[in-house]
């Protein structure tokens, strides 16, 4: 009885003590942005697979071509570069060197269409043996859902920067008033005590937080370095001023390779990469270059920037050589940073995760769905412990407990529905649509709109029930839809080794049965639930006085 009351006091206003003041903290900052938080989790977490989630959504694509020769490959591309965007200000090429760029890419910017350029500025996915562009269907694909855990999607830049600052300085709050309040910390890791109402939800939140503890801190932390730019603006602004062309004046700065000068306005060819490319291999090692940058392509000032790959480091930036695009000599070699940048590299990189192998990226994964269960429990035991209080005190919830319960269905039951939509709206949609995929993400958000309504109209057990089952057949069924309107199905995929596409389907089929096996046990609950109610003795109200003491 004692253990429940100091659960109780856990989320009530502080009195008095440290420890009760942390309590509180933990419990407002956690709800605060507990919402946000969840979006953020869900389409971060998913983020670690972005690339496998591109080639399921564009079935029409080859395997992934890396590993094939850069000194080959980039010729090829270089030719296309020629032929597409003549009077270009920037071309690069992405080179197949890993999980990260499975097929080459050619971008440019600033092209002339009067000397035959297709657009000014364009981007097309390649193949490697033949040259010729791969033609797929338009999707968001994973790349879309990983930009949504830190844009917003709807959002400008200027306010998302800042929702996401809060919500992750609220995160880094939460977390550490967390250790704070458990003294029990490693105990409670290996106490869980099911069909307990509060207490389960308390114990399930405990065993979430502290087996994912360091990944959520390393994340928390890094998010924040990443966001620093956004909500410590004044440090930058304090030397380069508020304007746009100051702020950009910084990026260039920091961010760009050394030695870049403006166009000289005097053509000159463009020295062969050959020789660029088997000195990089020669510092680096084959298969190590994924990114060639000539800036000003033609002109006398030409300049070429070839970067290494970034699964040897954690640091996002990576080993740089910089040539001059006309003699070839070697400008600059390194990473182009110091020791304040190397840091920061460093935290974002641990962020991205981009540099892991197949086995760290499940780690991450399964991490970031801890958090993201972490998140759910907090939200629903701050429900759950408020409807207990309000039964005790007066019989009913007050109108913005309601709200929170409902809020809650919509986003940790609702969230899920949505992304499978997405999936679903990929598969559906017509392939020559106009902005198909802006229609994925539509397709994304108009049924969690509709979700959040049917949870605002429906009781919050019955609405835990129906859109739980309702992601466990959105889920459970993505493998069929896919077997019916492509070739690319779990039969054909499987057998080949091709993981990328395999591995969408498989962890879609366990995620529909880990939901229909939560709405069953959630059913049965509320129903025995509802078979005990009529009959459930009422408690005096001297019982009643007492135990809102």
């Amino acid at each position: 009885m004692r253990h429940d009351k100091a659960v109780e006091r856990h989320q009530d206003p502080p009195q008095g003590g440290f420890r009760q003041a942390m309590a509180w903290l933990h419990t407002w900052a956690g709800l605060a942005l507990g919402w946000v938080l969840f979006f953020v989790f869900v389409t971060g977490t998913l983020g670690y697979f972005d690339t496998e989630i591109d080639r399921w959504m564009q079935p029409e694509l080859p395997p992934s071509q890396a590993g094939l020769p850069a000194r080959e490959v980039a010729p090829m591309l270089l030719t296309r570069l020629a032929a597409q965007a003549p009077g270009a200000e920037r071309w690069q090429l992405r080179l197949p060197v890993d999980r990260n760029q499975p097929w080459p890419v050619i971008r440019w910017q600033g092209a002339d269409p009067d000397a035959g350029a297709t657009a000014a500025n364009g981007e097309e996915t390649l193949n490697g043996r033949s040259g010729l562009p791969l033609v797929a269907r338009e999707t968001g694909g994973g790349q879309h859902l990983y930009q949504m855990h830190w844009r917003l999607h709807y959002l400008g830049r200027g306010i998302s920067d800042w929702i996401i600052s809060l919500a992750t300085l609220f995160m880094l709050v939460a977390l550490i008033t967390g250790v704070v309040v458990h003294r029990r910390i490693f105990r409670d890791f290996f106490t869980f005590r099911p069909g307990k109402g509060q207490r389960s939800w308390l114990d399930a939140h405990n065993l979430l937080s502290v087996v994912s503890l360091p990944f959520q801190l390393m994340i928390t932390y890094s998010g924040l370095v990443f966001m620093g730019f956004s909500f410590m603006p004044l440090i930058v602004a304090a030397h380069y001023g508020v304007d746009r062309e100051g702020r950009q004046q910084f990026f260039d700065e920091v961010f760009e390779a050394p030695g870049l000068v403006a166009p000289a306005a005097e053509p000159a060819p463009l020295v062969p990469l050959d020789g660029l490319l088997a000195e990089a291999e020669a510092r680096w090692g084959e298969g190590r270059i994924r990114f060639v940058d000539i800036r000003h392509p033609g002109d006398r000032n030409a300049r070429v920037i070839l970067r290494e790959s970034r699964d040897a480091s954690v640091a996002s930036g990576g080993r740089l050589l910089v040539f001059d695009g006309v003699s070839g000599e070697r400008l600059h070699s390194g990473d182009g940073s110091g020791s304040a940048r190397t840091v920061r590299d460093t935290l974002t990189g641990l962020h991205e995760g981009l540099f892991a192998a197949t086995g760290l990226r499940w780690l991450y994964f399964f991490s970031g769905l801890l958090g993201c269960g972490m998140v759910a429990t907090g939200l629903v035991l701050w429900g759950v412990k408020r409807r207990q209080q309000a039964q005790r005190r007066t019989g009913a919830a007050p109108l913005g407990l309601r709200l929170v319960e409902r809020l809650n269905v919509g986003t940790v039951a609702g969230l899920p529905v949505a992304i499978a939509a997405y999936f679903w709206a990929n598969r559906l949609l017509p392939p020559g649509l106009a902005e198909r995929a802006a229609w994925e993400a539509h397709a994304l958000f108009l049924t969690w709109l509709a979700l959040m309504l049917h949870a605002l109209l429906r009781k919050p057990g019955r609405a835990w029930v129906e859109q739980l089952s309702l992601a466990a057949i959105a889920w459970g069924t993505l493998p069929l839809l896919n077997a019916l309107t492509t070739d690319r199905h779990l039969l054909h995929s499987l057998p080949r080794g091709d993981w990328a596409l395999a591995g969408i389907d498989l962890v879609a089929l366990v995620f529909g049965l880990g939901c229909a096996t939560l709405a069953a046990w959630l059913r049965a609950r509320h129903l025995s639930r509802q078979a005990l109610s009529p009959v459930a003795p009422q408690r005096p109200a001297s019982e009643r006085q007492w135990g809102q003491a």
